[in-house]
């Protein structure tokens, strides 16, 4: 994700409506599929990431107002938004009682049969239990570079991270811890 425009960020923090629908309008896409790559997108609820990803321009809509900083900090603000709601949702799941199950489509052309579907919760259970292996600032750096596709630079700037350098030793440190944790299974 591109850095935000200044004076888009500016007219949304003096209460500009057409400016903040911009903004929000131009963040969601990302917000969304970061909140897709750390919750997946139909392990558990399909809503979930979609709701998540709504609290967390929620967060960023309040905030605008107070926001202090600079555009070239924006992004690392919204992804810091989207790491705690993040974490918000995984707690609601922890403490939801209920275990939905995933109903099957009928087998058609278009749509995977069962065993497909199967095949990928089983998919999003072993990246999520791979990804619960690091810790949080490396498991960011995995999600945004290698499941989002994010440059180092982006992921630098979305992270707060001081340098593109930093964030390719850390997605390095991270991806050989994960290859010895597999070489050992």
């Amino acid at each position: 994700m591109a850095m935000v425009d200044g004076a888009l960020l500016a007219s949304a923090m003096s209460g500009d409506r057409a400016a903040t629908e911009a903004l929000l309008g131009w963040l969601r896409p990302g917000v969304l599929r970061y909140c897709q790559a750390r919750l997946g997108n139909r392990c558990y609820r399909d809503s979930d990431a979609d709701d998540c990803a709504q609290e967390v321009l929620l967060g960023v809509l309040g905030a605008l107002p107070g926001y202090r900083y600079g555009a070239a900090q924006f992004m690392s603000f919204v992804y810091g938004v989207a790491s705690h709601k993040v974490v918000d949702a995984h707690r609601r799941r922890e403490s939801d009682a209920s275990r939905p199950v995933s109903q099957f489509a009928p087998l058609t052309s278009d749509r995977p049969g069962p065993l497909r579907q199967v095949e990928r919760l089983e998919l999003c259970q072993r990246v999520g239990f791979l990804l619960a292996l690091l810790g949080p600032e490396q498991r960011d750096v995995v999600v945004l570079r290698v499941m989002l596709g994010l440059s180092a630079r982006e992921t630098a700037a979305a992270l707060g991270v001081a340098s593109s350098g930093a964030v390719r030793v850390s997605q390095h440190r991270a991806l050989t811890t994960l290859r010895r944790h597999l070489a050992a299974h």
